[in-house]
C-alpha cells in the first residue's frame, strides 16, 4: 500500500502547482449558487412567512444547496475521465501493464488527492459563505445523522469515481468519449439532484429514479444530513447506493478486463 500512499503525496504536490485554478474555480462557483439562493428566496417571499413548498421550508431550502456545494467539492470527479481517455490514446496505461501497479487503484489515488487538494484551497471562502448565509444553515438532527451523512458522502465519492472511470474506458473502443461523458453529465446533473431536490418532482417519477445511481451521487447524501431519510427508507437508501457502487466497481474492471485485449500501442 506504500506505493498507493506516494501516489496521493505525488498528486497533492501536482494539483498544489494549480492551487490559484482551485481557488478560482471555487469563488466562480459561488456565482450560480448565490443567484439559486436569491431566486429560492424571491418566491419564498411571495409566500407566507413559514411558507412550505414540496415540504421544504427556506431554510431547509438554502440548506440543501449549501450542503450540495459542499458534497460536489468533496466528491465531483473534475477532469479524471479525460485524463483516463487520454492515457489510453496517447498509450500511457503501457506502463501499468508492465509493473505491479493496478491502473484502478493508481487513478483512485490521484482522485483522492485532488479531492484533498481542492477542500483545502476552497475551505476558507466556502467557510465566509457558509458563515453569511448561517441564519439559514439547518444542522443534523444528531451526531448519528452526521455519521450516517459522512457513510453516505464517501460512497458518494466511490460511485462517482467508478461510475467516470467506467465510461472512460470506452476510449479502448471509440476515438473520443466526450460525447458520452457529457450526456452522463447531464443525467447525473438534472437527476442527481444539482439543479433541484429530487423529491419536489411527481411522486412517481422520483420513485423510479431512487433504484437508478443518479440520487445517489449527490440527493441521498443530502438529505440524509438534513433527516428526510430516516428509518426502513434510510437502509433501503444505503443498500441501493452499496449496490450501485459495487456493481460499478465490478464492472470498472470487467470493462478493463475486455478493453485490455483490444488495446495496442506503438512506441516506447
Amino acid at each position: 500500500m506504500s506505493k498507493y500512499w506516494h501516489v496521493i503525496n505525488i498528486g497533492i504536490q501536482n494539483n498544489l502547482t494549480y492551487r490559484f485554478n482551485f481557488l478560482a474555480r471555487s469563488l466562480f462557483g459561488l456565482i450560480p449558487l448565490t443567484a439559486v439562493i436569491y431566486l429560492w428566496r424571491t418566491i419564498y417571499a411571495g409566500k407566507s412567512p413559514g411558507a412550505v413548498i414540496s415540504s421544504y421550508n427556506l431554510a431547509e431550502m438554502i440548506s440543501y444547496y449549501l450542503l450540495a456545494t459542499v458534497v460536489d467539492a468533496l466528491t465531483a470527479v473534475n477532469e479524471d475521465d479525460w485524463q483516463i481517455a487520454a492515457d489510453i490514446k496517447d498509450g500511457n496505461i503501457s506502463q501499468f501493464l508492465l509493473k505491479p501497479v493496478d491502473y484502478l487503484w493508481f487513478r483512485l489515488c490521484l482522485f483522492v488527492s485532488g479531492r484533498i487538494t481542492y477542500l483545502a484551497v476552497a475551505v476558507i471562502p466556502l467557510t465566509l459563505f457558509f458563515f453569511w448565509l448561517r441564519e439559514y444553515f439547518v444542522l443534523p438532527a444528531d451526531w448519528s445523522t452526521f455519521g450516517c451523512f459522512l457513510a453516505s458522502l464517501v460512497l458518494t465519492a466511490l460511485l462517482q469515481f467508478f461510475l467516470s472511470y467506467t465510461m472512460a474506458m470506452l476510449a479502448f473502443w471509440v476515438v473520443e468519449v466526450s460525447t458520452f461523458i457529457f450526456i452522463l453529465f447531464a443525467f447525473e446533473y438534472i437527476a442527481g439532484g444539482h439543479l433541484f431536490p429530487i423529491d419536489i418532482l411527481p411522486r412517481g417519477l422520483a420513485a423510479v429514479l431512487e433504484y437508478t445511481p443518479f440520487p445517489y451521487q449527490l440527493f441521498f447524501p443530502v438529505s440524509v444530513y438534513l433527516g428526510r431519510v430516516q428509518g426502513d427508507k434510510l437502509w433501503t437508501g444505503f443498500a441501493i447506493q452499496l449496490f450501485w457502487t459495487a456493481f460499478f466497481c465490478l464492472f470498472a474492471r470487467w470493462v478493463w478486463s475486455r478493453g485490455i485485449r483490444k488495446y495496442t500501442a506503438v512506441g516506447g
